[in-house]
């Protein structure tokens, strides 16, 4: 929906718009109710919009770059005992990377976006910028974002919050102002912890405490997350929570709630 917008605003105020879907997971790919987006019917939908519009629309493959990318890239960070961002990882190498460089080889000006965050531009520089709508801003997923995708990057949604959005999608009769917001992985239909046991083999281990003292067993680190709670399968009288894994030894640790907090981290793919 953000997306169509984007499109019929950008239009109505004088550009050449072009639509293109890229397609995330092969055809073939089992069409289930409970899988969140990139399925054929999301294809529909953008051409629907389109021919609303009057634009042309061109449906590109990546699903081989998506697999390989994104997410077995996920599945691997799963196994390492990390907690993946399929969707920080989709923007950051698909749609900010292969889909803008194919743009602007074909000659376009810009790449817009249904993402609720901003561009400005300050004493010969591009800044990312926060969306109005402080519930959707969606500038942390776009971190990796440098000058020079900056200056061919569109963001018409970081003007508007939500409601309004699908006020506007109503008002131009879009057909998709009802659709669902997409907020789970969307490689994986339900449950992450499935589809992971069918793509990889996690590792039984121990439950530790912080003294290293074994309380039980785990079906493998990649099914837990730190901060997790639930599903434990531990009996106290006190909550206990994961505080640590520990891929070389195939441990997960768990503590009380104080242990969860820290006074420091340790920072990757920084990104100034």
């Amino acid at each position: 929906m953000d997306s169509s917008v984007a499109a019929a605003l950008l239009q109505e105020q004088g550009y050449e718009v072009v639509g293109v879907t890229m397609r995330l997971l092969p055809e073939s790919e089992p069409q289930t109710a409970s899988r969140p987006c990139c399925l054929t019917q999301d294809v529909e939908d953008a051409q629907g919009v389109c021919q609303r519009l009057g634009l042309p629309h061109y449906v590109l493959d990546y699903h081989a770059q998506f697999q390989t990318l994104v997410t077995d890239h996920s599945l691997n960070q799963y196994m390492e005992g990390l907690t993946p961002n399929p969707c920080l990882r989709c923007n950051q190498e698909l749609k900010f990377r292969l889909l803008l460089d194919r743009a602007l080889a074909l000659g376009f000006d810009y790449l817009a976006t249904g993402h609720y965050a901003r561009i400005g531009y300050q004493d010969g520089s591009y800044h990312l910028l926060r969306g109005r709508d402080a519930l959707k801003d969606q500038s942390y997923f776009l971190f990796t974002l440098g000058q020079d995708q900056l200056r061919h990057l569109l963001f018409p949604m970081g003007e508007y919050a939500k409601a309004q959005v699908r006020a506007l999608a109503r008002e131009r009769e879009l057909g998709i102002a009802e659709k669902k917001e997409s907020q789970d992985i969307c490689f994986a239909s339900g449950d992450y912890r499935a589809f992971l046991s069918q793509h990889r083999e996690p590792v039984s281990g121990e439950i530790v405490n912080s003294e290293g003292q074994v309380l039980g067993r785990h079906p493998g680190i990649a099914y837990y997350t730190i901060g997790q709670r639930r599903g434990l399968g531990l009996a106290s009288p006190r909550p206990r929570y994961v505080v640590g894994l520990v891929p070389q030894r195939q441990q997960v640790v768990v503590g009380e709630e104080a242990e969860l907090y820290a006074q420091g981290l340790e920072a990757g793919s920084v990104s100034w």
